[in-house]
């Protein structure tokens, strides 16, 4: 009974430990981008811990909210934070086998981003101005897009693997699946997805508020103090995820299996944290040498991630149909 409680005990604390790491760690990885960006621009930059102070400052202030806002407007914050945060928290980042990896699942991820991006869509339209409206209206056309992609994503991992619980599904990849076509198309498959989904370049620049080309910007315009704090963290924390799924299934090396000793995990929780910084520095190095693109080719750009997603199901259909 100690043993069992010990174990408990011990799942919980690590499960936490994987929590609070993607809470805390995620604007430190918006930090990075930024300053390697700057510096790829011979800039100075703001430091790398610039995010943190902007979430303190928005969170000390009063929260504005127009006299047209209903209810929705004002728990919308909240909502979106919470689904994005537990997205996050379920994807293995530098452990598998942990005490809530049965609900990790690429469906149930897929699900919780879906809930948040449907009421942030609604928040923006329910104050009633323009840009509310049409950065509501591009997230949907982005959405009807990238949905898809991902589920097509998500088939082709699924019948690599038998399996679309992250744990399984990184606990086979580390078993060695060789090289495939279909996985390689699937990887690239998911970086245009994670680059519309987050708003980066060349479907939108991050950096400026020009208000005919923004998306995200748009549906939070009317937002301030922390309400806007909880928004702009969970956009940060979103950017994580993706890199976190990306490493979760492509890149799995470093991940502490289950029942392993705490300095297992610790190594775990750098190998992570490495992976992570390149993955940032890349996305750096890529927006700074791509320039943004019209919104009108944003369904173009996302209807090539949808047909790699689909080619890469059907090679893995035909290769076992032979």
């Amino acid at each position: 009974m100690v043993m069992i409680d010990m174990l408990l005990i011990n799942g919980f604390s690590i499960q936490i430990s994987q929590m609070l790491l993607v809470l805390l760690f995620s604007p430190l990885l918006t930090g990075l981008v930024r300053k390697v960006k700057a510096r790829l621009l011979r800039r100075q930059g703001p430091p790398l811990l610039q995010p943190y102070r902007d979430l303190i400052r928005l969170a000390r202030k009063e929260a504005v909210v127009a006299e047209s806002a209903s209810w929705l407007f004002r728990i919308v914050p909240y909502i979106v934070f919470a689904a994005t945060w537990v997205a996050a928290a379920l994807i293995p980042t530098f452990a598998t086998g942990l005490l809530f990896s049965w609900s990790a699942d690429l469906i149930v991820i897929i699900a919780l981003l879906g809930s948040a991006r449907f009421f942030l869509a609604l928040a923006g339209m329910d104050v009633g101005t323009s840009f509310g409206g049409i950065g509501s209206s591009r997230e949907a056309m982005i959405a009807t897009l990238a949905e898809p992609a991902l589920i097509m994503i998500v088939f082709t991992i699924a019948l690599v693997a038998g399996s679309t619980q992250l744990s399984t599904v990184a606990n086979i990849m580390l078993a060695g699946v060789g090289l495939r076509v279909s996985l390689g198309m699937a990887l690239f498959a998911l970086v245009i997805v994670a680059l519309a989904e987050n708003a980066r370049m060349p479907v939108d620049n991050p950096a400026t508020h020009l208000e005919l080309t923004m998306v995200h910007e748009a549906m939070v315009l009317e937002y301030s103090g922390r309400h806007l704090a909880l928004l702009e963290l969970a956009s940060a924390i979103k950017l994580l995820l993706y890199c976190s799924l990306i490493a979760c299934v492509f890149v799995p090396w470093g991940l502490a299996p289950a029942g392993a000793p705490l300095h297992v995990h610790l190594i775990g929780a750098a190998v992570y944290i490495g992976k992570i910084g390149i993955a940032g520095c890349l996305l750096a190095i890529f927006e700074t040498l791509i320039a943004k693109m019209r919104v009108f080719r944003v369904p173009d750009f996302l209807g090539a991630a949808l047909m790699l997603g689909f080619l890469g199901t059907l090679l893995l259909f035909v290769s076992r149909s032979l």
